[in-house]
């Protein structure tokens, strides 16, 4: 969007203002009616249009241009120039939007100051619009575990395609931050993300904040769609839109135009979708909570995003990556990681995933004293607690067992949080623990462990049954 689209009937008009244009460093696209003028604004909005406010034999006069223009590509100033012009008309195209009004036969000084301006505008509307679209640095993804790579390999398969991405995860997974790669490597990357966050909207303002509201006190105020335009539009936690916004939705997605709350016109937009959900929306379908037809629009290619932990290989360097934006951010200090910190940060439990992770480091950097290396004593943990001299406090659970039997559930539990911690390696499980690698695999079986595949990662869990078959045999 960097030339300027000339409109004017007359021919030796417009291949004059060309020439004047070109002869100062401008490209120039021409037309001659209103058919042609919006076939070249749809195919790429000009940085400015120059529009006669009169064409012959056009379906559209200069003033509906305008609005149209207005309606669809608001940052894209617009230049009215009439043979016929008086002080009602230059009113009313400056109350439609006009950035200003030259009469024809115009003097060529004006005109290329009021040019230089308009482009100078145009300029810092794009710049200003990309300031307030690209919400800080994209979210870089972090990791180098197995569960991390097939994340990455999945969402590189879509970043060049138009298909709509539906990612699911548990909550603080980093949805967002996989929608945003997306963005990033797709060729809409310098085009607008925006995020609608669908569980903190108020149900009834819902519509308004999508579509936008028209009014004669307040004029047109654009939605977030209409802000999306050319870009994409991620739809956080899908499965809370109200089901009422769902069917508009829907036809949004079919038609790729709507109506803004209180207005006529149809507003068109070129939008990519992406959603995500921490829910199951086969469930909320079934529940009545979520439209079926919505679900096959947006579900066009699911993608899973894994927990942190599924990703627990991935703990020490996301860590570390927090570390240093606290540190850039907040210019709180850079402190290593000691081995037991994390040791134990690979064997917690983490129900807030990679977002529960972030929190914990910027706390710990906050209370912290110093700059020496994080300790695993710094690290809040409910499980495994010491008392003060040094003891093991033992659950509740585990006190009323029988010596073999508590002796089993630690063994199991133990060696499961390890297995997890190194990704279901067993050579690196096995040397962490100091078991010979045939010693260890006897141990799993006796003690019911096995190893699966999930979001390409091996994640160790009970053989419930085993564990039965074992008990009953002895």
């Amino acid at each position: 969007m960097s030339d300027i689209l000339i409109v004017d009937d007359e021919r030796d008009i417009r291949e004059l203002v060309s020439d004047i244009l070109e002869d100062e460093g401008y490209a120039t696209r021409l037309a001659g009616n209103s058919d042609d003028c919006m076939a070249a604004i749809n195919t790429e909005p000009p940085a400015l249009l120059i529009l006669d406010i009169w064409l012959k034999d056009s379906r559209m006069d200069g003033i509906d241009i305008l609005k149209a223009v207005k309606r669809d590509n608001p940052d894209v100033p617009v230049v009215i120039i009439s043979g016929h012009g008086n002080i009602e008309i230059a009113v009313a195209a400056i109350k439609q939007g006009a950035y200003d009004f030259i009469e024809k036969p115009f003097n060529i000084d004006q005109l290329m100051v009021v040019i230089r301006r308009a482009m100078e505008t145009s300029r810092l509307r794009r710049e200003n619009s990309a300031l307030k679209h690209r919400d800080g640095a994209v979210a870089e993804m972090i990791g180098s575990g197995a569960a991390f790579r097939a994340l990455v390999a999945n969402l590189d398969k879509v970043t060049k395609s138009n298909g709509r991405v539906m990612l699911t995860g548990p909550a603080g997974s980093g949805k967002e931050i996989a929608a945003r790669y997306i963005h990033a490597h797709s060729n809409r990357a310098s085009a607008p993300f925006i995020t609608v966050n669908c569980a903190t909207i108020e149900p009834e303002r819902m519509e308004e904040v999508l579509f936008g509201r028209e009014s004669s006190e307040r004029g047109v105020e654009s939605g977030l769609l209409e802000q999306a335009h050319g870009g994409v539009i991620y739809f956080d936690e899908v499965a809370d839109m109200p089901i009422g916004t769902q069917s508009k939705i829907l036809r949004v997605l079919v038609d790729q135009q709507f109506q803004r709350v209180g207005g006529n016109d149809k507003v068109r937009v070129d939008l990519r979708v992406i959603s995500s959900t921490n829910k199951v929306l086969e469930d909320e379908i079934a529940a009545g909570r979520f439209r079926q037809e919505l679900f096959h629009r947006l579900n066009v290619v699911p993608i899973a995003v894994p927990s942190l932990e599924e990703r627990r290989e991935d703990i020490p360097v996301l860590a570390e990556h927090f570390i240093a934006a606290c540190n850039a951010s907040q210019g709180l200090p850079i402190r290593p990681l000691s081995e037991e910190a994390v040791a134990l940060m690979q064997t917690m439990v983490w129900p807030g995933n990679v977002r529960q992770l972030k929190n914990l480091i910027e706390r710990v950097l906050i209370l912290g004293e110093g700059t020496g290396p994080i300790e695993a004593r710094e690290l809040p943990s409910d499980d495994d607690k010491k008392a003060e001299d040094g003891r093991v406090v033992l659950s509740g659970a585990l006190a009323t067992l029988p010596l073999r039997e508590a002796r089993e559930a630690f063994e199991r539990e133990y060696l499961l949080t390890q297995i997890n911690r190194f990704g279901g390696n067993i050579s690196r499980t096995a040397s962490f623990v100091g078991m010979e690698r045939s010693a260890l695999h006897r141990k799993l079986k006796s003690l019911g462990v096995v190893t699966s595949s999930k979001s390409g990662a091996r994640i160790a869990h009970v053989d419930e049954d085993a564990v039965d078959h074992q008990a009953a045999a002895e």
